[in-house]
């Protein structure tokens, strides 16, 4: 395979590859937030409490997380379509499962298995786009990749709310069914395997410990890695816990809910555009510096705003959305950091970069559902550390100048 094999590709190829890899990125996200406005109607008709619901959350991360840890470095070892394709048929059938659930148990099993399907996705694609690219090339491709990951949950509460107006939550997860099916149709018509035979790794166990080892022996792709996961973590703070806070704190509709949350996750798309572009010019570990402080302090002003009783659910909105530009500037320059020097182990370090993130996101969740949610203190605490972790993690493990990196 060519060192650039993307740059060979014809526009309508690379843009078919762009919207694939999109929706591939894209399914983690719509399985986790789709069903976020749907929180209310599920605890009604299973008779859930806060914690439970945010247990069948948490299940889908642990999922996400674990299926990640698998198809990275099977996908190095077997090529990207195949596990890719077997993870996501996993999904769709998760899916139709937990829209037949009637019970919390099976409804937390089959969410599970829902995550770990989906993750195929996230990890293959971030994989393929290190096959495909490299300096420059990559960072554009990540960033539009980190889009794809800052629009879904724009979209996926809106259109949730909407169809919850129309269907049952059930019909939230047949609505995932059918959006894992067509991503496995695009996989086979549009995305080539970008892993040869010949750039496989071989080797059994042994093999797969050594590729564990040579990217946690990057003090830098460690640094990363727990700023990422920090960084994942405060955004999911919010996310678990939003629909509550506003639809029974606030009393606010299902469709005001996916309004106030779309605009809020709109920061993200504006990190994220903005971040790359920065990051391309200054250095993607200066963004990452700007941008974490930029959370915490966004986080101290939500702490401050939730305090005073005085103040609406719109006084909340300006420091979420700060927060969540910041998440969003962090997303694309942390993972052309962590991959830029692990082309021959790409799916490993891709796994372990989601991995970690999901596993953030199923520590915090349960934690803030054992606190009762009266107010949007809770909620913005936990942001804080979040964030306060993510300026450590940065500044004291992967150091941002000793950094040096060739985006050309």
């Amino acid at each position: 395979m060519q060192s650039n094999l993307g740059d060979t590709f014809s526009p309508r190829r690379r843009l078919a590859v762009i919207i694939t890899l999109g929706m591939l990125t894209g399914l983690g996200p719509f399985t986790i937030d789709l069903y976020l406005p749907a929180f209310p109607v599920l605890k009604a008709e299973l008779l859930l409490s806060d914690a439970q619901v945010q247990a069948t959350l948490s299940a889908t991360t642990i999922g996400f997380a674990v299926g990640q840890l698998l198809v990275g470095p099977m996908s190095d070892r077997l090529g990207r379509k195949r596990p890719l394709v077997a993870m996501t048929t996993l999904h769709v059938l998760a899916s139709i499962m937990v829209a037949n659930a009637s019970g919390l148990g099976f409804l937390t099993a089959m969410r599970f298995l829902q995550g770990f399907g989906a993750a195929g996705g996230a990890v293959v694609a971030m994989a393929m786009a290190r096959d495909l690219f490299s300096g420059r090339g990559l960072v554009l491709m990540l960033s539009r990749l980190a889009l794809v990951t800052g629009l879904a949950p724009i979209v996926a509460p809106l259109v949730g709310s909407w169809m919850v107006q129309f269907l049952n939550w059930r019909g939230v997860f047949w609505a995932l069914a059918v959006y894992g099916a067509t991503v496995i149709v695009l996989v086979w018509r549009h995305v080539v395997e970008t892993r040869p035979p010949r750039e496989r790794t071989t080797g059994g166990f042994g093999e797969l410990r050594a590729a564990y080892r040579r990217v946690l022996s990057d003090r830098l792709f460690v640094g990363v890695m727990l700023t990422a996961a920090a960084a994942f973590g405060g955004l999911f703070s919010y996310v678990s816990t939003s629909s509550v806070l506003f639809q029974e704190v606030y009393g606010l509709s299902a469709t005001s809910f996916g309004t106030i949350f779309a605009i809020c996750s709109f920061g993200v798309f504006v990190g994220v555009q903005g971040g790359s572009r920065i990051g391309y010019r200054v250095g993607p570990q200066w963004v990452l510096a700007m941008a974490t402080a930029l959370m915490v302090v966004a986080a101290t002003a939500l702490m401050i705003i939730g305090s005073t009783t005085t103040l609406g659910h719109w006084a909340l909105v300006p420091a979420i959305f700060t927060y969540t530009m910041g998440f969003g500037a962090c997303m694309p320059n942390s993972q052309v950091l962590a991959l830029n020097n692990h082309r021959s182990d790409s799916g490993t370090a891709a796994s372990m970069l989601g991995a970690l993130n999901m596993l953030s996101a199923a520590a915090v969740g349960p934690l803030i559902g054992l606190v009762p949610l009266t107010s949007v203190v809770p909620m913005a605490f936990s942001m804080l550390v979040c964030a306060s972790l993510a300026v450590a993690a940065l500044w004291l493990v992967a150091r941002p100048r000793s950094i040096a990196i060739d985006l050309a």
